[in-house]
């Protein structure tokens, strides 16, 4: 797919009659009183699927070489973050004071001699030893332990079961050998006399739930245990929690009672649903170029299959399933599945400057399908996926268009949340990756962190904002972090959703955002968009329950796909990932 090139002012022309060739830029004294430090201007964030098309110095004809570093961000006032190769990984690493390791060797003192050369020497045969001869043994630690934890056991044994209630005391000796001088015996006594019985115990009472934490705990046998890192291994993430758990059933209701979802959303997701059903090709891909009307300007269909499945996902309909996109979702996985190489790259064909986007998207499709399925026969691909995402990480903590080359925001963001969707279905990720994500957010943004450029040192963007705030979310914000919610504040103060500038793009960050903050600010969001994208949804014809693409800052240049999965998104954003600060107070 082409799209205009932000660097040149003639992208104004593409991009919806905007009178700017940049989306509103987040109002400085909305966020913070002080002036922003970066004065260049820098280009507006890029389509969902693709970024935009690079300037000559982006896309070389044959693969870019290392450029020289930037000059050092300008200083932060939040805590500097080591790098990664400096970072302790663990704590109290070394030796012991006062242990003795193997091949040390014992030194003997004087005392320890004389012990020796008075200790009786036997040859095994102890019989002519008088008693006095004989060395005391006491019990090691293990067996009083175990003898401790037997009688614990046979007391909950007798409470819990029905033999309890016919015995009245037990006893239980305990002795010395018949080698050893015999010693008094210990008696362990149970009574069983006050156990209460059974129905006693089961009355009825009444039990208080809070709805939130239920968002906390559901289904969390369904995700790997969580091994916490040791103590002193200096940052650290948020906790892995369940994403894909309200997509179906009684919590997909709830949740869309709770956050404001209405039969018009979900009657428009089933309708996108339908058309992105009549437009599958018949070895299972999706086309950005067509056979509907107003289709992108370059082909790309790894990225085209994996936006359109997860519209599918999004809305809890798998491979496995008996419902109707079954065979939908189950011929894209594995088209999607055939482009996969040996080093976990899907997007063979790809344009220069699109392929590491639909690298990105295609990964998070086959995380979120493990992580809902658990189909074995995905996750060795899943894991391929988070591998090359990870090794193709650029030493600035981020991503662009070539693997370990350059960061931007935008093309940041889709791996952050292919690495966490990983995380979330259980599968191997290297949590140093998205600590460096971490240091590359820190160069990227302004007013300590609320708000955010396409690149490091550069004008802050309502996109690239929301983008940033998103994987600040993800990777370890608390939700009364200031910066977050005065980043919050500044996008509904500057960048409202409204039809009448419509970037579907920023539309997908910010809703994301928004839902997961919660509170007022959530509610001042989902009011507008829950009635006025529905309404621009196609209503009949052929593109029925698509959005067309004229008049999207990036519709003309992505095509019709595009902006109808994006626009799906938002309308599942109510149960597509669980909330992440469902437990909080929300304001």
């Amino acid at each position: 797919m082409s799209h205009a090139d932000p660097h040149r002012e003639s992208s104004n022309s593409e991009a919806g009659g905007s009178s700017s060739p940049l989306p509103p830029s987040i109002n400085p004294q909305s966020i913070n009183p002080a002036a922003s430090p970066h004065a260049s201007v820098v280009p507006p964030p890029p389509p969902a699927y693709g970024s935009p098309p690079p300037s000559q110095a982006d896309a070389p004809a044959t693969a870019p070489t290392p450029a020289v570093p930037p000059p050092p961000p300008p200083r932060s006032t939040l805590p500097p973050v080591r790098p990664a190769t400096q970072r302790n990984v663990a704590s109290g690493v070394g030796a012991a004071k006062g242990l003795r390791w193997r091949g040390e060797l014992a030194i003997e003192t004087e005392q320890d001699a004389t012990d020796r050369a008075t200790t009786p020497e036997t040859d095994g045969d102890d019989s002519d030893l008088t008693p006095k001869d004989h060395v005391t043994r006491e019990a090691p630690p293990w067996l009083v332990s175990m003898v401790f934890h037997l009688v614990m056991l046979l007391i909950l044994a007798l409470i819990t079961s029905p033999a309890g209630a016919t015995l009245g005391r037990v006893v239980l000796k305990i002795g010395q050998s018949e080698r050893e001088t015999p010693a008094e015996l210990t008696e362990f006594s149970i009574s069983t006399d006050d156990i209460p019985n059974e129905s006693d115990l089961l009355e009825d009472s009444e039990i208080e739930v809070d709805m939130a934490t239920v968002f906390d705990t559901a289904e969390l046998s369904d995700v790997d245990e969580i091994t916490p890192v040791e103590l002193g291994a200096g940052p650290q993430l948020a906790a892995i929690k369940p994403m894909f758990n309200g997509r179906t059933g009684a919590m997909k209701q709830a949740l869309l009672a709770i956050y404001g979802g209405t039969p018009k959303t979900q009657e428009a997701v089933a309708n996108g649903l339908e058309w992105l059903k009549r437009n599958q090709r018949k070895n299972g891909s999706w086309s950005m170029r067509g056979p509907y009307r107003d289709g992108g300007l370059s082909e790309n269909e790894t990225a085209a299959t994996a936006m359109a499945l997860l519209a599918f996902l999004g809305d809890g309909h798998t491979h496995l399933d008996d419902g109707e996109y079954s065979d939908v979702v189950e011929r894209g996985m594995k088209f999607l599945v055939g482009t996969q190489d040996r080093s976990g790259f899907f997007a063979r064909g790809a344009r220069g400057h699109e392929k590491m986007y639909a690298q990105a998207q295609a990964s998070i499709a086959i995380c979120e399908l493990y992580g809902m399925t658990k189909d074995s026969w995905l996750r060795p691909h899943a894991q391929l996926a988070l591998d090359f995402a990870a090794d193709s990480q650029s030493p600035e903590g981020g991503w662009r268009y070539e693997p370990k080359f350059d960061s931007d925001t935008s093309v940041t963001g889709w791996f952050v949340m292919a690495l966490e969707s990983g995380r979330s279905a259980g599968l191997d990720v290297d949590y140093l990756v998205l600590l460096n994500v971490g240091e590359y957010l820190d160069t990227a943004q302004s007013f300590e962190g609320a708000a955010y450029g396409y690149q490091a040192r550069t004008t802050p963007s309502p996109a690239m904002t929301a983008e940033g705030l998103l994987c600040r979310q993800y990777i370890g914000w608390e939700r009364n972090h200031p910066p977050l919610e005065r980043g919050i504040e500044a996008l509904l103060l500057d960048a409202p959703f409204s039809m009448s500038d419509r970037d579907v793009y920023y539309w997908y960050y910010a809703t994301q955002v928004l839902h997961h903050f919660g509170g007022s600010y959530w509610t001042k969001w989902n009011n507008v968009m829950r009635e006025e994208l529905p309404a621009a949804q196609v209503k009949s014809g052929r593109e029925s329950g698509s959005w067309a693409p004229q008049g999207d800052r990036w519709g003309r240049n992505s095509g019709r796909l595009y902006t109808t999965c994006l626009s799906i998104y938002c309308l599942e954003v109510y149960y597509r990932h669980m909330p992440l600060y469902a437990s909080k107070n929300a304001k």
